[in-house]
């Protein structure tokens, strides 16, 4: 099943296009801005991006520009069409330009082409092989055991516990679980519990009718709704509310939900992945994680491998994540004999994420070969940083120092909230929360 990203901040417009594309055969992410966006596209180039012109902190062009040299096809859609717009698109070679209300005959012509040329991603896992599957890159044996344990819960309905550190490819896992499953042809969402408000989730989730609540001028359907014969992956599940995690273990039970301010039962033909990266043991005890939904989810938990375990995958993903940027960028830059050897020696706490990130900046300082000095300029970087952190925060209050240490990692990354909750160890949830504290949009 080919991916589509649409990136589109018309709350409206945007489930209602996710949907229609979903009942096409496709999975779909969803992006709000060009940040958003960004930070969809570092976890993996989709096969269509289907982008609105204007967007909260920018133009979609920009992200058609960074796309230009990759596989990945692009469809521009606008409610303010123009000449040179419309222009512009075409020169960056995009697949078509829709103008909203979206002439649904005209899309549908476009996703047709797109299934007769996208090939098929996914296949089966074949040790002779012995490079990956499913999306994954990776022959050492905890990789191995992960692709037989995925081989042999895809087929049922078994709801799923995906556990693992941040970055070491949960969401890979779940599209993977869903790609080999009899659930193939129906959609797959995925909605991270942390990257919401708490007053938000609900609604996502179950969707809500006209009059709802204040606001609520029309019938929205949630991510149950939308996910109907497919697969829904609950990320981050510990960062539910506790009392939305009793609603939530109420649906599993009956299968069936209320949309938001709606007397009729809707059946949820739907089946559940959770992930999270916590220690589940510790989110029980905190009352993070209730423990009756726990053992509803969990029916087949899945613990993903941190890469420091992987023995001999390192290489590989090296060397492909550099094939992948040469191919992006035109270039033939090669790996110098010693970068193996050194990053092999490194922890990667943020697991192949963090891996991909640095190859790519090691990518950009290097001319022809890639040396291990490449990545040392930012080792370096943030030692120094740390060390001068330190010096400065002497005597700091707690409080005081945590803010420091918030804008300072914001400051490092150019803004990027999702890598800053990542590298700062919380979630974008926390973040967010922290930084209404600040007064800080």
């Amino acid at each position: 099943m080919a991916d589509i990203l649409i990136v589109d901040d018309d709350g409206n417009f945007t489930p209602a296009l996710a949907e229609y594309i979903q009942r096409e055969g496709f999975s779909v992410r969803t992006a709000e801005s060009v940040e958003d966006a960004r930070a969809a596209l570092s976890e993996s180039l989709p096969d269509v991006v289907l982008i609105d012109l204007v967007l909260p902190d920018g133009s979609g062009l920009d992200i058609v520009d960074e796309l230009e040299k990759t596989a990945t096809n692009v469809i521009l859609v606008t409610g303010h069409p123009s000449v040179p717009t419309a222009v512009a698109g075409l020169r960056a070679g995009v697949l078509d330009y829709l103008v909203k209300p979206v002439d649904l005959k005209r899309l549908r012509e476009c996703l047709d082409l797109l299934k007769s040329t996208i090939p098929a991603q996914y296949k089966g896992f074949d040790a002779s092989q012995d490079i990956g599957f499913a999306g994954f890159i990776g022959r050492s044996e905890p990789m191995r055991e992960l692709y037989r344990m995925i081989e042999k819960v895809a087929p049922t309905e078994a709801n799923i516990l995906l556990r693992g550190e941040s970055g070491s490819g949960k969401e890979v896992a779940a599209r993977a679980i869903h790609q080999l499953s009899n659930r193939c042809d129906g959609p797959f969402l995925a909605l991270n519990c942390a990257a919401l408000p708490e007053t938000l989730i609900g609604d996502e989730l179950f969707g809500h009718e006209r009059g709802g609540f204040t606001g609520a001028s029309q019938r929205r359907k949630g991510y149950f709704e939308r996910a109907e014969g497919g697969t829904l992956l609950l990320d981050e599940i510990t960062e539910m509310p506790i009392d939305l995690q009793a609603t939530l273990l109420r649906v599993l039970e009956s299968k069936s939900f209320t949309r938001l301010g709606g007397e009729r039962e809707i059946m949820a033909n739907v089946r559940i992945i959770a992930a999270t990266n916590r220690n589940l043991n510790e989110a029980i005890e905190s009352r993070a994680l209730r423990e009756d939904l726990y053992f509803r989810l969990s029916v087949f938990p899945i613990e993903l491998p941190p890469l420091r375990e992987r023995d001999g995958d390192i290489e590989l993903l090296t060397r492909h994540f550099v094939h992948l940027v040469n191919r992006e960028m035109g270039t033939e830059k090669k790996l110098s004999d010693s970068v193996i050897r050194y990053l092999n020696e490194q922890n990667w706490p943020g697991n192949v994420r963090e891996l991909r990130n640095a190859i790519e900046r090691a990518y950009i300082l290097a001319e022809s070969e890639i040396f291990p000095d490449h990545f040392c300029v930012f080792e370096s970087s943030a030692k120094t940083a740390a060390e001068q952190g330190a010096r400065c925060l002497a005597g700091t209050s707690i409080d005081e120092a945590e803010r420091r240490l918030i804008m300072v990692t914001l400051d490092q990354l150019e803004g990027n909230k999702k890598l800053a909750a990542e590298s700062l160890g919380i979630s974008i949830k926390t973040l967010y929360n922290k930084l209404n504290r600040y007064q800080v949009k």
